[in-house]
């Protein structure tokens, strides 16, 4: 499937539903510290309600090692102020899907991470700043498994760990 990885997140509540999501979809989830809350926040547990356990959920001290930890993944990084739409991406298994935090977004020097072509918008209204972080993660992942025919993870790589 993919993996999600949410880059200094800010708000427990995001994080909480970006959980549940990965949980029904079968993608993994990191978080690169740090984070603007800690992982037994109620507000994260209140919003994941009881997918926790049906989702794999790691941490990381950096980028780069999460990076490796999975596998060195062909990463998609999403930024309001990216230009492609990410209408136009081909995803495949095993992408990488890189958001930044909710009060400022993914800096540059994290954005270069990804090649040119896969640095991705939401399309939006002008004159808006940006969608709530799990509204974005959803439309990139629902894409992304639309894209491979909404096909089911194996058993393996849907359990938790």
């Amino acid at each position: 499937m993919f993996h999600v990885i949410l880059w200094q997140p800010e708000i427990p509540p995001n994080t909480g539903n970006i959980i549940r999501l990965c949980a029904n979809t079968g993608a993994s989830l990191s978080l690169v510290e740090p984070l603007g809350f800690a992982l037994d926040e109620p507000r994260l547990r209140r919003a994941g309600l009881d997918y926790h356990e049906f989702a794999r959920v790691r941490s990381f001290g950096a980028l780069e090692d999460c990076l490796e930890a999975l596998g060195e993944p062909r990463l998609w990084a999403f930024s309001a102020r990216a230009t492609q739409s990410y209408a136009a991406a081909h995803f495949a298994p095993g992408d990488a899907l890189l958001f930044g935090p909710e009060t400022r977004g993914l800096p540059p020097e994290i954005m270069a991470q990804a090649p040119a072509d896969r640095r991705l918008t939401i399309p939006m209204r002008a004159g808006n700043r940006s969608l709530n972080l799990s509204n974005a993660v959803a439309v990139a992942v629902y894409e992304a498994w639309r894209q491979l025919g909404f096909a089911m993870p194996a058993d393996d790589d849907a359990s938790p760990g």
